[in-house]
């Protein structure tokens, strides 16, 4: 494949932003978003993402919110939940994550073998939606 999927990551702290980055940039065109605002902005210049990893604690409105936003327009792009609190994903209403249309739901600080793992997953079913 001669271009590289879309990668974007949502988070507030900086630090998780350039870590994502640092990882994923060799396989993917990552866009960083410091806010769910911003990144609903970038999404409107740059249009559909392969993938999505937002963090759930943010300022502006929580990961789901966002990625439910993110689904009318883009169905076909893979949204991940990055959340900080086991037990907030454990008391996340599974049918907001069903409307948002999040395929996983992941615990931070996670591995990052098993990131790239979920991640490459990812990136196989949208091509897969895609047929590329």
């Amino acid at each position: 494949m001669s271009e590289k999927l879309k990668l974007m990551v949502v988070d507030d702290e900086p630090n998780n932003l350039d870590l994502l980055y640092r990882t994923f940039r060799r396989e993917f065109k990552v866009i960083k978003a410091e806010s769910a605002t911003v990144a609903m902005e970038i999404i409107d210049t740059e249009g559909e993402m392969a993938i999505i990893i937002s963090d759930q604690s943010m300022p502006d409105m929580t990961g789901i919110q966002f990625l439910r936003k993110t689904r009318q327009s883009f169905p076909d792009t893979i949204r991940i939940l990055l959340s900080g609190y086991a037990e907030e994903q454990i008391n996340c209403d599974f049918d907001q994550i069903k409307e948002a249309d999040i395929f996983k739901c992941v615990t931070k600080p996670c591995s990052l073998p098993e990131l790239k793992s979920v991640i490459q997953e990812c990136a196989e079913l949208y091509k897969a939606r895609k047929s590329l």
